[in-house]
């Protein structure tokens, strides 16, 4: 079945008595526009999001018929996650993830990264608390800002940090 927009989600569609088809999805497919999957139940699903942007999210309906819904469910991985003790230490972890063109996940007031040991030794070495998890990865950030080593150019970090200076 060809699923070309989100119908609802879960928490707010109204499904009634309808049989609940899950498509397990791992973090990175969330935002792929594109894609060729089998559900639990062995139905196939092909998604073709035509807008530049869509990214689908936890419990997510994707098609609808008569008996079943099928939903979206975000399998856990291995991550990293960093509990900043501060609003200038959640910046400046950030900043150093996405510095790194790494994928940044915020939940419950801590930042989460996809599992690399490498990335793990540098953010305990610079004196983060770190705890390696197996989690859903759900809250991916947006991160459409303009990238740039350019010394005319103020950087997200300094930006950053204009923020939470000033009173």
């Amino acid at each position: 079945m060809l699923c070309k927009e989100v119908i609802g989600n879960i928490e707010s569609y109204p499904i009634g008595n309808k049989t609940v088809d899950t498509l397990h999805l791992e973090w990175f497919e969330m935002t792929k526009r594109i894609m060729r999957k089998r559900t639990e139940h062995g139905r196939e699903v092909a998604v073709k999001f035509l807008k530049e942007g869509q990214r689908l999210h936890q419990g997510d309906i994707l098609l609808e018929d008569e008996t079943t819904v099928v939903v979206v469910d975000v399998l856990p991985c291995d991550s990293i996650q960093v509990t900043p003790r501060n609003i200038v230490e959640m910046g400046t972890v950030c900043y150093e993830i996405g510095n790194k063109h790494l994928p940044i996940f915020i939940q419950e007031e801590k930042v989460l990264v996809p599992y690399e040991k490498p990335l793990e030794r540098q953010l305990e070495a610079t004196g983060y608390i770190v705890e390696k998890r197996n989690c859903k990865l759900l809250n991916m950030l947006k991160a459409n800002v303009g990238h740039s080593h350019a010394s005319d150019t103020p950087s997200l970090f300094s930006r950053i940090l204009d923020l939470t200076t000033k009173q």
